[in-house]
């Protein structure tokens, strides 16, 4: 048991720090446009498209966008 709670707790702060490198890559390429030198990929256009994706499925977006926004509201607290 103790072994799955490290694990666990691992895997929830890999998954802060990749929400805050995220965050950072879309300021980022905000504020100095797409060719952000050290994020090479368009992650305001990436996020669109999922967005968009999940918008287009109808209610199973609207199911997939709760379980994400259930994930990361409950590793917020």
């Amino acid at each position: 048991m103790e072994l799955l709670e490290k694990a666990g707790g691992w895997l929830n702060q890999v998954t802060g720090v990749a929400v805050g490198l995220l965050a950072l890559a879309v300021v980022l390429q905000v504020l100095f446009g797409a060719p952000v030198p050290f994020f090479p990929v368009d992650v305001v256009g990436n996020v669109v498209g999922v967005v968009g994706q999940l918008g287009s499925e109808g209610l199973v977006g609207l199911v997939a966008a709760w379980v994400l926004l259930s994930v990361l509201s409950k590793r917020s607290e």
